[in-house]
């Protein structure tokens, strides 16, 4: 789920944060890998607004699929009918695999605990996101980026430490 703001304010503070936070989990990541027996591959994945029903998903998919070969007139029922149904927004998952294990590690989420105070995923009722300003140097409005290394570094190796132990 995509994170909510409170202010103008905060939504620049994230944008400051995003891209350098992106950029120290997948370094952290790779770290990780590079001392693991599991194999890594990034993919971009689909995501579905939460309590989006799958026979909703599966008529949406159906609609954007026939939308691409529709004649003019039925381009614009069709198009009519998505703007009233929930719409997948972009993931970006680590697919790891082991032998015949895998598991999945959700990009955007890593980045999103790493920027934000208490981040929980798929919590319903989440309020509005809380930027974690100690990563933000306010005197010259850059990144802190040692402490913003050292946060995503913990969370990194939190969720290689939580993949399921070698059979």
């Amino acid at each position: 789920m995509t994170p909510k703001f409170a202010t103008r304010l905060d939504w620049q503070q994230a944008e400051l944060l995003m891209q350098p936070a992106l950029i120290r989990v997948i370094d952290n990541i790779r770290k990780n890998l590079e001392r693991s027996p599991w194999r890594g591959d990034y993919e971009d994945v689909q995501r579905w607004p939460s309590h989006t029903p799958p026979e909703v998903q599966a008529q949406v998919i159906a609609l954007q699929h026939e939308l691409e070969t529709a004649e003019p007139e039925r381009s614009i029922l069709i198009q009519q009918t998505l703007d009233h149904l929930p719409r997948p927004y972009p993931g970006y998952e680590l697919k790891l695999t082991q032998g015949d294990r895998e598991a999945r590690l959700d990009i955007w989420n890593l980045c999103y605990q790493v920027c934000f105070m208490d981040y929980e995923v798929n919590h319903p009722d989440r309020p509005a996101v809380v930027i974690d300003t100690s990563l933000i140097n306010f005197e010259d409005q850059e990144v802190d980026w040692q402490r913003l290394d050292d946060k995503a570094k913990q969370l990194v190796d939190a969720a290689f430490s939580h993949l399921p132990a070698a059979s």
